[in-house]
């Protein structure tokens, strides 16, 4: 618990710009725990506050962050981006990332500690020669929320197939995230075309401005079995991963990963990518499967379909549970206690 009475300001400028994001995810699980944890959070103005917690990069929040400093307010600057996970996501991205990594290097030497959600993303912005101290903790789930709902699962199933018409007795597959290379949405739609006795369904949306043309042109082009759901409230996602017969999490670079943890936490199969991000908390055939190379893909799908899957899911759960908001808010206090 906060036994100094910390007071925090949680910065919520731009907030509207990111809500259906990751980073959107990320504050309100943020909020959440520390108001739970007994923190003071954006109840007094600015100048009364013990820390100002940013986590964003775009130029109100480095105004936000100048000015405190200026009152002596303490900042706290979370580390949810680097170039690498920049790289291969909006349209121009990749000529831009040298350039995004200069801006992010000068926004996170602005706090006087950076938090980052993994071991895997500390690495990197060690590696970019920040000159703060940097703790590695999850961003957290909600694990009694993120739960299977056993006692309603037929019902539910039965409204998840009718609302998105899918054919009786149809193996369902999932994805979640926004529009972009990264995230592997090309692979996805092509897996789509290769396995047509089975439906693929994606949730997410991106605005079509920032999606790169070719992108647009394969999701026009996508086969039938294929269902664009676009963004959703987290009540209807929890249902489609109660519903879906498989989480498949094709990206390329991630610094986390929330939904692979709401997947593990509703206890849904899940496939990812064999990335660095996930090494040490990630096990091949223990609480996930992985895969390094596409040629794996359609083989893997059909075992997993086909498969007992109990055990994994039974870990893939303790998973989730070891990054508890509990857990989490008992590092964050100790991080926050030593700020002040």
């Amino acid at each position: 618990m906060n036994d100094k009475k910390i007071k925090v300001c949680v910065y919520m400028g731009s907030f509207k710009l990111i809500k259906k994001s990751g980073v959107g995810k990320a504050i309100e699980h943020q909020i959440a725990v520390l108001k739970n944890a007994g923190f003071s959070v954006n109840e007094v103005p600015l100048r009364n506050c013990d820390i100002v917690h940013i986590n964003f990069i775009l130029p109100d929040s480095v105004f936000k962050a100048l000015h405190a400093r200026k009152l002596g307010v303490k900042v706290l600057f979370y580390g949810h981006s680097t170039m690498e996970d920049f790289k291969d996501s909006f349209a121009g991205s990749n000529f831009f990332a040298p350039f995004f990594k200069r801006w992010i290097k000068f926004c996170y030497n602005l706090g006087d500690i950076i938090i980052t959600p993994s071991e895997y993303s500390k690495k990197i912005l060690e590696g970019y020669g920040l000159k703060k101290e940097i703790y590695a903790l999850s961003n957290g789930i909600d694990t009694d929320f993120w739960k299977k709902d056993s006692n309603h699962l037929e019902a539910s199933k039965e409204e998840f197939i009718k609302k998105y018409n899918i054919p009786e007795g149809r193996k369902i597959i999932m994805s979640v995230g926004h529009f972009m290379r990264r995230k592997g949405i090309e692979e996805f739609i092509l897996l789509a075309k290769n396995n047509p006795d089975k439906t693929f369904i994606w949730f997410g949306h991106t605005d079509a401005v920032l999606v790169p043309s070719e992108i647009k042109k394969k999701i026009k082009n996508a086969p039938s079995n294929l269902i664009f759901a676009g963004y959703v409230d987290s009540e209807s996602l929890k249902k489609a991963y109660e519903c879906s017969d498989l989480f498949l999490f094709l990206s390329h670079e991630e610094t986390e990963g929330i939904v692979v943890l709401e997947a593990l936490s509703c206890e849904i199969p899940t496939i990812v990518r064999d990335i660095p991000v996930y090494e040490g908390w990630l096990s091949n055939n223990e609480n996930v499967y992985k895969f390094k190379e596409k040629k794996q893909l359609d083989e893997l799908l059909s075992n997993v379909l086909s498969r007992d899957n109990s055990s994994v899911l039974k870990k893939g759960r303790l998973t989730a549970e070891s990054r508890n908001f509990s857990n989490i808010e008992k590092e964050l206090v100790k991080i926050y206690n030593r700020l002040c």
